[in-house]
């Protein structure tokens, strides 16, 4: 899929919401370029239809009198729908090369279990959220869970193809699955590419973090086991945790994800996806904050991935200790995989990578109940709770 044109449609989302009816025509226009498909025209002198188009090139403003824009042929809300059909293979809806995702189906739940559907407010803004109680949590729950979807999904979607679920019920964790609608992004993702949400303080993170912080003081869970976990965007944003709020998350799941700091706009986070990130220059929030070390981080990347390039993994453990890899082969129909170690002082494990032989950009192990999963496995989500309540991932339950 060619994701130029998608940069383009995100633009123009942003363009119209900002009053700038102007800029949306010609970035419509620059998308129908990029995308191959017809354009609206220009009227001329002589009354005749003319298009010239260079992508990613801006020209210069005019002095006095503003330009005549001509009007579009189409109202934009046909030229959006015109580029979501496109050509054959060209989609917008979803992640490239994948499917947009079905309904969730409604999880059984325990007796006693509860999966409950609220809204967090604060001063950065409101989001909804599920929210998961197991059975037992009258028995003292032992941790805290922030699950953030990747783009296109709900937190009914991921919470049925992670499974994170059961393994809550299983080791009597809390669960929180914010939801990213339409209305925050246009294809549901979390901005970790916009410089105003990879901020302390302010935008997506202080949301999530206050939602973490009321979750923590109301059910009374211990400040050291406070973790969060997503894939894709949501991965991503589960970096700008780790490096915004280091003292509220002793540690985080980044699955198919991209290093803080990755990009500053679209065009940007378009280009880090495929393995070419900017050079952004961002804020220390550790330094910042007076976190010594940071979370802990582990890491899941498939090594057939055309989403998210698999290079971005390497960015992301970079300068957090010295590795040591070793190889696992496929066994019982799992796919095979090398791990990457990194230990701290107190023999827990500062890093783990994940680099799994095959995969694409889906949530290794999930189930097919939910989307971007693959079933084949190894079990990135056991692997989780095991890392975040043991400090390593291969601890006994």
């Amino acid at each position: 899929m060619r994701t130029d044109h998608v940069a383009e449609i995100l633009r123009a989302t942003g363009s119209l919401r900002s009053g700038n009816p102007a800029g949306v025509t010609d970035i419509v226009r620059n998308a129908l370029a990029i995308a191959g498909l017809p354009g609206p025209a220009t009227a001329g002198a002589e009354g005749t239809s003319a298009l010239h188009v260079t992508p990613q090139t801006t020209a210069a403003p005019r002095v006095g009198r503003p330009p005549r824009i001509a009007r579009l042929r189409k109202p934009l809300g046909e030229v959006v729908r015109t580029l979501r059909a496109g050509k054959p293979g060209l989609k917008l809806d979803g992640l490239p090369g994948l499917p947009r995702p079905t309904p969730a189906p409604d999880l059984p739940l325990p007796e006693g279990a509860q999966f409950l559907d609220l809204r967090h407010v604060c001063p950065s803004g409101a989001r909804r959220y599920r929210l998961y109680i197991p059975s037992r949590a009258d028995e003292g729950l032992r941790g805290l869970v922030v699950m953030l979807h990747g783009c296109t999904q709900t937190p009914e979607d991921f919470a049925a193809g992670t499974g994170m679920n059961a393994l809550a019920e299983k080791h009597r964790l809390l669960v929180v699955y914010p939801a990213q609608t339409g209305g925050d992004n246009a294809m549901s993702c979390w901005n970790w590419f916009r410089p105003e949400d990879q901020r302390r303080g302010a935008g997506e993170p202080a949301i999530i973090a206050s939602l973490t912080h009321e979750l923590r003081a109301r059910y009374a869970i211990p400040e050291d086991r406070v973790f969060a976990a997503g894939l894709s965007a949501g991965g991503a944003m589960a970096a700008i945790l780790a490096e915004t709020y280091p003292e509220l998350y002793a540690a985080v799941g980044i699955h198919s994800g991209l290093a803080y700091g990755s990009a500053n706009d679209t065009m940007s986070a378009f280009a880090a996806m495929r393995g070419q990130p900017a050079v952004v220059r961002m804020p220390s929030p550790n330094a910042r904050t007076g976190a010594a070390q940071g979370p802990r981080v582990i890491v899941f990347q498939g090594t057939a991935d055309s989403t998210v390039h698999p290079s971005n993994a390497a960015r992301i453990i970079a300068g957090k200790g010295a590795v040591k890899a070793s190889p696992s082969a496929p066994s019982g129909g799992t796919r095979g995989y090398i791990r990457s170690v990194a230990k701290r002082a107190d023999g827990t494990n500062a890093v783990e990578c994940w680099m799994i032989d095959g995969a694409q950009h889906a949530w290794s192990g999930g189930s097919s109940s939910g989307s971007y999963t693959d079933p084949t496995g190894p079990d990135a989500s056991a692997a989780m709770v095991h890392f975040f309540l043991q400090g390593r991932s291969d601890a006994p339950a």
